[in-house]
């Protein structure tokens, strides 16, 4: 006798349908009713008309009732209804789907007033322990019981949404491969509460064995060059003797898919997957269809129009040249690198056929972005005072992606202009050409400078879409300042005008998981700026400084966060030096809880001077709570920090802030606020600091 056999297909949640089979005939009459009729009364003294004769004679209820014997017809057919089996694939599993049914008709549960408002909770007993996370999730999507668990309802109500949901564990039971399951659900009073009315809901199932893949089928992929089927083959990883697992195969299936892509096969796709199941050998014959095409290299860019760029810079991007063998990769990269220009809101690449048979061109469709942006920003700091920058930047002034920034600054202590032009993927994707032209003036108790500036530099730098692990910048500062100093210790203060040159350069390492927020992983930089000084003569002196950063993961909540930074100037005394150029600490991104460069020597005045070297920790908890749906965090910190006029740091004398900061997560990163306070203050020190910005303080 054949097997019975059902065919699933793969949707988000398979359902598995019985063959079809021969349904018993149906008879039927129709009635020949006139088109055109008027209703007649009723004469219930008329006879009733007679009853059509059906064929078979009326039985004598007067007869006694014999038993038929029927033998069985070799010609019917024999091909049995989906719910038959074999007396061989009789399992344990009806039979104690049976004693379970009788346990529910021994033990059914009723609340003492089953139309009162009844509360529930769910309980699950008997689901294979093996079962995924995945089933659980779906069940909560997916349950009515959970969908409605706060509305009223009375027992009846509950009772229907439980019938609902037994129905839902089964398929997703055969999600899993138990297509043997049998769920049933039933009731109990709840054991930790007064009301008599509240119940519990317990899914009971019986999973059955797991059914296994007995057969699996790609044709189509025998289409693919002869050394790509097999490595095909291997990547959709669904293998005879597999556990069944919708899942997994459609897992299978998009791998499949990105393997034909990541291999030059531009046009590939799948078609829907096809399962067989048999019930009597528990196991299912899986068949791929597979559509390949051809397999192609990368052919011409073709741009639908060249408003914001040509083809040509597009080019530049791409992390391929023509030639290459395509992969869909290196268009997702191409579509994320344009986006990342902020001059572009959408963006299609499709792939379509060049004129060379083996090549593939790339068809893109870009819509601009609005390119010109006016932009504001407020900020306070204690020692550094009311701080506010207006801007206004068009992004494609000088077309490609040639930016032009006009930006003011007016605050307490600074008042500044600047004009900057900015190059992205300059020469090579990822390349920064910066220059800039600015005129500030700048009062601190530090000192007091009135400086003109022209610099300009290349840099590699990490951003959101792509962080790189290397970034680095070097370039040339130029720079007139006509600058306060205090002559020595006595507090008596004159003017001088600095002429500087200086080569700055930077090299960063990031093996961090986030620029904004990172919570694992490290970063180590250096800076370096050999200088040039014409003032009573000229001189030459280094500046350099490494910053080093650690982010260790706690807790899913609790990030624990460290900070070393060593500052050193060497070539010429501290006098010397302007006072805008030398070395300070103190702040919200220094040592918080000291107002900003007040750490370190200070004239008669009592006002800090600066100095060669400096040495800075940091160390702090970051705490995500509960409250504002989560995004509300605590972090208590400490830092450390001073500032020597020798050229390397002494680690001596080091002054200590403590504090406790906000962080609000927001979708663009943290906005922090952070409160600190002096633990060993100096003469001048207030005793709370408050500093406001974006970002982590490091």
């Amino acid at each position: 006798m054949a097997s019975p056999v059902c065919r699933s297909c793969f949707l988000w949640i398979p359902v598995c349908v019985g063959l079809a089979t021969p349904t018993a005939p149906l008879f039927a009459q129709r009635a020949n009713l006139p088109t055109n009729f008027e209703a007649q009364p009723l004469d219930p003294d008329k006879p009733m008309a007679d009853i059509p004769d059906f064929g078979v004679a009326w039985p004598d209820l007067d007869d006694e009732i014999e038993s038929i014997n029927v033998e069985p017809d070799d010609s019917a057919d024999s091909t049995p209804l989906p719910d038959q089996r074999d007396e061989t694939v009789e399992s344990s599993v009806e039979t104690e789907a049976d004693i379970f049914e009788e346990q529910l008709i021994a033990d059914v549960f009723q609340p003492e007033d089953s139309l009162a408002e009844t509360g529930y909770k769910i309980e699950f007993d008997g689901i294979p322990s093996d079962i995924g996370q995945g089933f659980y999730d779906r069940f909560d999507i997916l349950s009515a019981l959970e969908q409605y668990k706060g509305d009223d309802a009375n027992f009846a109500q509950i009772k229907r949404r439980a019938d609902t949901d037994r129905e839902l564990v089964e398929r997703l039971l055969r999600i899993e491969g138990y297509y043997d399951a049998v769920v049933r659900i039933r009731f109990s009073a709840q054991a930790d509460t007064t009301d008599p009315n509240d119940v519990t809901a317990i899914i009971n199932t019986i999973a059955g064995p797991q059914y296994k893949i007995g057969d699996v089928s790609l044709p189509g992929i025998e289409k693919a060059r002869p050394e790509d089927a097999e490595s095909l083959r291997t990547a959709f990883d669904v293998n005879i003797g597999d556990v069944i697992n919708s899942d997994q195969i459609v897992l299978g299936r998009a791998q499949l898919n990105t393997a034909m892509a990541e291999n030059g096969y531009a046009f590939a796709r799948t078609e829907d997957p096809e399962l067989i199941v048999d019930h009597a050998e528990r196991n299912g014959n899986l068949t791929q269809p597979v559509v390949p095409g051809g397999r192609y290299d990368f052919g011409s860019i073709q741009l639908a129009s060249e408003d914001l760029f040509n083809a040509k810079h597009i080019q530049k991007i791409a992390r391929f040249e023509e030639g290459d063998l395509f992969k869909a990769s290196d268009v997702d990269d191409l579509r994320r690198a344009l986006i990342a220009t902020g001059l572009v809101s959408t963006v299609t690449l499709d792939p379509v056929r060049s004129e060379d048979p083996e090549k593939v061109d790339l068809a893109i469709n870009l819509t601009p972005a609005p390119l010109r942006t006016i932009a504001g920003e407020v900020g306070y700091g204690t020692g550094e005072g009311l701080r506010t920058e207006v801007s206004w930047e068009h992004r494609n002034f000088f077309p490609p992606e040639g930016l032009i920034r006009l930006s003011a600054v007016a605050g307490t202590q600074e008042q500044s202009g600047g004009v900057t032009y900015r190059r992205n993927n300059f020469k090579r994707r990822d390349n920064i050409l910066n220059g800039r032209v600015a005129l500030s003036n700048v009062d601190r108790s530090a000192f007091a400078a009135r400086t003109f500036s022209v610099s300009a530099n290349i840099e590699r730098q990490s951003n959101l879409i792509y962080q790189k692990r290397w970034s680095w910048s070097t370039g040339i500062e130029l720079l007139a300042s006509d600058e306060r100093d205090v002559v020595g210790l006595t507090g008596r203060t004159n003017r001088q005008t600095f002429f500087i040159g200086a080569l700055p350069a930077t090299v960063l390492y990031d093996a961090s998981d986030d620029l904004l927020d990172p919570k694992k992983g490290f970063r180590i930089g250096a800076r370096i700026s050999p200088e040039v000084s014409l003032q009573d003569g000229s001189f030459f002196y280094g500046r350099g400084q490494i910053d080093a950063s650690a982010y260790i993961p706690v807790s899913d909540n609790m990030t624990l966060a460290g900070r070393a930074r060593l500052g050193s100037i060497v070539g010429a005394g501290n006098n010397r030096i302007a006072p805008s150029r030398r070395l300070y600490a103190g702040g919200g991104g220094s040592v918080r809880g000291y107002g900003f460069q007040r750490i370190g020597p200070r004239d008669a005045s009592n006002d800090p001077i600066g100095g060669r070297s400096l040495v800075e920790f940091s160390l702090e908890a970051r705490v995500k709570t509960g409250f504002l749906g989560g995004n509300l965090g605590l972090v208590p910190f400490i830092d450390a920090g001073n500032v020597y006029t020798d050229p390397l740091p002494q680690f001596s004398g080091l002054r200590y802030g403590a504090g406790l900061g906000f962080r609000y997560y927001s979708d663009f990163g943290p906005i922090r606020i952070d409160l600190g306070t002096p633990i060993n203050r100096q003469s001048g020190d207030s005793r709370i600091a408050v500093y406001v910005s974006l970002g982590q303080a490091f």
